[in-house]
């Protein structure tokens, strides 16, 4: 069975007693304060087997000539990435499970990147770790095992699954016929502008609506139900169309559990901003709404 949105613990657990060598596990872990933290966590205590995802090295490029967009965390090429899936192991035929332990705010950028490349085969594991210990889940510790490189092993890129629109095309649609509506995921005291830790300008995308990435989950770290969702979704979007929804947050990372969360829901894959507010508040001038 391909798993290509999310996939429970006791799912989990099946897969890998099957002795599937194609199940490939990574912690996403990460800290926005403190970078090194993620990798910390990863050595104290993962699941069994699992290989480690930087954020801020493997799944961002601060290279300018390797970035696909601007902003805090920018993407890296396909190309650049298709190659670091190769090293780590990753194949057409891998069925790649992602999680981490702050709700969905870091795996979920792998998850769009493997869809990204053309890989349908790769979810999110709900509930993250803590949900993994508490049913009692193997965990081991320390460096991240040896792996063996294989040539012939490579992972292919194919024709995206998702669609993202760079700060040009987004400027495009914005001032055209039929807008985009823009779904902001930071936490609300930023969207308002009120505070603004990161970013040079306070304040959000003119006409962008908001929806904190948490509100996806419930008190216990699982995705709402998905017509809990639906419901939710329906109330924000009002009558919009919800297949011209675009994205985005404070960099491009926390906008993937919305638009997770609307797969979920039944609404099918929309569009990421991956610049988000880091990219556009950079810009000279740029529109601002408080």
């Amino acid at each position: 069975m391909e798993y290509q949105t999310i996939i429970s613990v006791s799912e989990l657990q099946n897969l890998l007693k099957s002795h599937s060598s194609k199940v490939v596990i990574f912690d996403c872990s990460f800290d926005l304060a403190n970078p090194a933290l993620g990798l910390t966590q990863f050595q104290e205590s993962r699941i069994a087997g699992s290989l480690y995802a930087s954020l801020d090295t493997d799944l961002s490029s601060h290279n300018p000539k390797d970035a696909v967009n601007g902003g805090r965390h920018p993407l890296p090429s396909r190309e650049i990435f298709a190659n670091w899936l190769s090293k780590m192991g990753v194949t057409h035929e891998s069925q790649v499970i992602v999680y981490d332990r702050q709700g969905v705010n870091f795996c979920g950028r792998l998850w769009w990147m493997l869809k990204w490349c053309g890989h349908s085969s790769v979810a999110i594991l709900d509930g993250g770790l803590k949900a993994w210990t508490q049913a009692g889940g193997e965990t081991e510790s320390g460096e991240q095992k040896q792996l063996i490189g294989n040539e012939a092993k490579t992972f292919k890129l194919n024709t995206p699954l998702v669609q993202m629109l760079s700060i040009g095309d987004l400027k495009t649609e914005l001032n055209g016929q039929s807008p985009p509506t823009l779904v902001d995921a930071r936490g609300t005291p930023r969207f308002k502008g009120e505070v603004e830790p990161l970013d040079p300008i306070a304040g959000h995308i003119p006409g962008a609506l908001n929806r904190p990435f948490n509100n996806n989950l419930n008190a216990d770290g699982f995705f709402k139900s998905k017509e809990e969702l639906k419901r939710e979704f329906d109330a924000l979007l009002s009558s919009r169309n919800p297949s011209h929804v675009v994205h985005q947050c404070g960099s491009g990372v926390s906008a993937v559990p919305n638009l997770v969360a609307m797969v979920i829901a039944g609404f099918g894959y929309t569009t990421l901003y991956p610049g988000s507010w880091s990219e556009w508040s950079r810009e000279p001038n740029p529109p601002v709404e408080r």
